[in-house]
């Protein structure tokens, strides 16, 4: 007889493979051999097989159908894994395998052929890599699609269940209205904020010691977890013990790395304290990246960017890097951190502009699985909507369309993510602000509070529970644009 513990052994060797295949994965953008990209890439594609075997296989085949046909040994739990399971089955086991592992090659290839593209600075060199990629994709996207209106719906529902173009059309012109809106009321201030101190050097140590001390006052753990450098940052958790983060520095803009370490951070808060019950099967299990990118960006803009926090730490941040801005008083320091202007690269872009390099690169995306628009005019595109969007010329690849490695990956329906984290970091972080004084909390020094709200209405719940679920219990109402509007107003209420 078929029970539970079948189920889970089987899922749990599912879990083991995403592991390897993260460190791989890891290893690959930071420490790899610049020439062990095509080694690299053969060992990926056997994982891949590896993979598809054991959850297509018709050994999980047999488990799910036992247990559909008879699921009294199942508890709560075992009922959600085999629902989430039965869609992992359903969605990769309609690939053929000979296909799956050859896209799976590809993308190991195309993050290699990316680097190689930033370093020429020349957009070819990675093309070829990247329409095939969306090739694949497109071969895909019948395989799963089911009711979804459109292609780019099947691709945006693996990444936020239940998200369309639809949907995501009035919230982004909700979004886009209110960020017009403001930066006309700004753009009539004559006072500017003076940020030319920030370029000021800070070495990467002293950016590294004080970065790193507040990501753990926020609850990042290093004894789960690591920081090296890689040149695209990001976080990769192999398991709830094992959530590391990368970043890249500049000496000259420190801001970058402080940021951009807080934010893989929460990314890796949200790994490190998801509930242990889930450990052996967080493979069928993936957590949302809408709700995933909620608490980077917690960290990154709800905290990072906030008044009450820089009023605590920005004298931590002198201590460090004495006597750098020992000249640059509180209120000179937050203004010029906080200062708003179009700029091309997306992970520099401040709160209020960065919602629209997310929906530059979600209309190109639509254009280009609705659309079909050719994948050479793809550089002329992205550099037109940044005209249009931000008023900028983009000089050159490096600066456009080279600038983020999601697309190598894969990612196609992952940005919009991005703009769904900062609405639901905000309306998180304004129903925690009903019970949770922050200023009196990071006055104390004691960051723990705000912590346990996180772990206890987000993080614990893994992929468990659908983001929209979560936000509604957590809030008391669905997704409402409206909290990141007044969020991002009041944020720049001084600089009026």
């Amino acid at each position: 007889m078929t029970t539970q513990h079948d189920l889970f052994d089987s899922v749990k060797e599912q879990t083991i493979l995403t592991q390897i295949a993260a460190l791989s994965g890891w290893d690959a953008l930071t420490g790899m051999p610049k020439d062990a990209g095509h080694f690299r890439a053969e060992m990926d594609a056997y994982l891949a097989e590896k993979l598809f075997q054991v959850s297509t296989g018709s050994a999980r085949k047999k488990i799910l159908e036992d247990l559909e046909a008879d699921d009294s040994s199942l508890d709560d739990l075992g009922h959600l894994v085999l629902q989430k399971a039965r869609k992992d089955f359903d969605m990769t086991g309609n690939i053929p395998e000979k296909d799956f592992i050859a896209f799976q090659k590809t993308l190991s290839e195309a993050q290699d052929f990316w680097a190689r593209a930033r370093g020429a600075n020349d957009y070819k060199v990675y093309q070829p890599y990247l329409e095939r990629i969306i090739s694949y994709l497109k071969q895909f996207i019948p395989l799963w699609q089911k009711n979804e209106k459109t292609p780019y719906d099947v691709l945006l529902n693996q990444y936020e269940p239940g998200l369309t173009v639809e949907k995501l059309d009035a919230v982004f012109d909700q979004v886009k209205n209110g960020i017009t809106t403001l930066r006309h009321k700004l753009s009539a201030n004559d006072s500017i904020p003076n940020d030319e101190f920030l370029s000021r050097k800070v070495t990467k140590v002293q950016q590294s010691k004080y970065a790193m001390a507040a990501a753990q006052r926020l609850g990042y753990n290093l004894n789960k977890g690591r920081l090296d450098d890689t040149i695209h940052p990001f976080m990769e958790a192999l398991n709830r013990d094992d959530a590391r983060i990368t970043t890249r520095w500049d000496e000259n803009n420190f801001q970058m790395a402080v940021l951009g370490i807080l934010h893989e951070a929460g990314h890796g808060l949200f790994e490190q304290n998801v509930d242990s019950k889930y450990d052996d099967v967080r493979s069928v299990l993936p957590i949302s990246m809408s709700i995933h990118e909620s608490q980077s960006l917690f960290n990154e803009v709800m905290v990072g960017r906030s008044k009450e926090f820089w009023a605590v730490e920005y004298p931590k941040l002198q201590a460090i890097v004495a006597p750098t801005f020992d000249d640059i008083n509180f209120d000179q320091f937050y203004q010029a951190w906080l200062k708003t202007e179009a700029t091309l690269i997306r992970t520099e872009a401040d709160p209020l502009t960065y919602p629209l390099h997310i929906i530059i690169r979600y209309e190109i995306e639509k254009a280009i699985f609705n659309d079909n628009v050719d994948i050479s005019d793809l550089p002329a595109l992205w550099n037109k909507k940044y005209k249009e969007y931000l008023g900028l010329e983009v000089p050159d690849a490096l600066t456009g369309i080279l600038q983020d490695i999601h697309w190598a990956g894969g990612s196609f329906g992952y940005f919009p993510s991005y703009a769904l984290g900062h609405l639901y970091a905000a309306q998180f972080r304004a129903t925690m602000t009903k019970t949770l004084d922050f200023k009196a909390i990071f006055e104390s020094g004691d960051y723990s509070p705000i912590f346990e709200w996180r772990k206890e209405h987000v993080w614990q719940y893994g992929g468990a529970v659908d983001p929209n679920k979560v936000l509604e219990d957590a809030t008391g109402e669905p997704l409402n644009p409206q909290y990141w509007l007044d969020f991002v107003n009041g944020l720049y209420e001084n600089f009026k």
